[in-house]
């Protein structure tokens, strides 16, 4: 029997999880939810838009619901659906602050709901064989994960800065590539559009196990920019999400007759293999994971909201360096 399964938001993100949910064959797409109805034509199945969570619900059964509102109105939404007893795939940042996330995922335990956070970055699928690779030790031991996140300014975003809106998948991105969580960070961030939030933003730190990082996120880059390289003992790892290329640079040690040289550890230019992968789109296969664990309980490709509530910690204390000028130890 096929999952009921509706969407809240159909903007830049929710008119795909509505694109994906009417094309499944183990979904019953029943509507959406759009106080700005249908803007960009999603909804193409016979199913109505409602304008607001009530309607929906009022209007029948539902197993589940993705909510792809902007990020202030996840807590409300996600409550009320959870109220109603229907699970959530929550976009991502999970809610605009710890206070909120905590009371997000309070919510959804009373109602003994599964909640999950649409990370979709985790299953790009140059960064999961990017993982796999490293879990293998390909790169041997790890030195740095960097992350660079750039482009131009999109008006789709208002509520939230850069930090929370994009800076969120890289914070993510390093702790899950790095098997560890974060244990210290540093930023620096900038008002360059003339918006309220932040709209550039430099972060550093360290991993619980002494993996350094660094994530560059802006939007004011007139090109976009989506690469993420992790450089080890063995060479470097370099993943381009948005063409979702994977190229392999191997360190070449190179001998020399210099006695003094010769005790030094020195890297040269080596092979560069680029691998083959199958490409499926990262948005289905998060929706597919999802699935699995409401009709299976295999939660193995799953992003939990307790991940998610760590990307906005995360994010929060990048903010409050930002702004104090120091760096945040953060508690494991």
């Amino acid at each position: 029997m096929s999952l009921r399964g509706a969407v809240l938001g159909l903007g830049q993100i929710g008119r795909h999880h509505a694109r994906l949910l009417q094309t499944s064959e183990r979904v019953e797409f029943v509507g959406a939810v759009d106080t700005a109805g249908d803007p960009y034509d999603a909804v193409r199945d016979a199913a109505p838009i409602y304008a607001s969570t009530a309607e929906l619900l009022a209007a029948g059964p539902l197993d589940f619901a993705i909510v792809a509102l902007p990020t202030a109105e996840h807590l409300p939404a996600v409550s009320t659906l959870a109220e109603a007893g229907v699970n959530v795939l929550v976009e991502k940042p999970v809610a605009g602050s710890v206070v909120e996330a905590e009371e997000l995922i309070a919510a959804c335990d009373r109602a003994g709901v599964k909640a999950a956070v649409g990370h979709v970055e985790r299953f790009n699928p140059a960064l999961r064989e990017l993982r796999r690779r490293m879990g293998e030790g390909q790169l041997g031991e790890i030195f740095l994960i960097a992350t660079e996140r750039v482009g131009p300014f999109p008006d789709r975003v208002r509520d939230v800065g850069v930090v929370m809106d994009l800076a969120t998948h890289d914070l993510d991105l390093v702790g899950w590539l790095a098997g560890e969580p974060i244990e210290s960070l540093a930023a620096q961030a900038s008002h360059r559009m003339g918006r309220p939030h932040e709209d550039l933003v430099s972060i550093v730190g360290r991993v619980h196990g002494g993996t350094i990082f660094a994530s560059v996120v802006d939007r004011v880059t007139p090109t976009k920019v989506r690469r993420t390289r992790v450089v080890g003992e063995k060479g470097m790892l370099l993943a381009d999400t948005l063409s979702a290329d994977l190229t392999f640079y191997e360190n070449a040690h190179v001998a020399s007759e210099w006695e003094r040289a010769q005790d030094l550890r020195g890297v040269a230019e080596g092979d560069t293999v680029r691998y083959a992968l199958a490409k499926r789109e990262p948005l289905l296969v998060e929706l597919e994971g999802f699935l699995d664990w409401l009709e299976r309980g295999e939660i193995a490709n799953v992003v939990t909201v307790d991940e998610g509530l760590a990307a906005v910690r995360y994010a929060e204390a990048a903010l409050r360096s930002a702004e104090s000028g120091e760096t945040v130890h953060l508690e494991p």
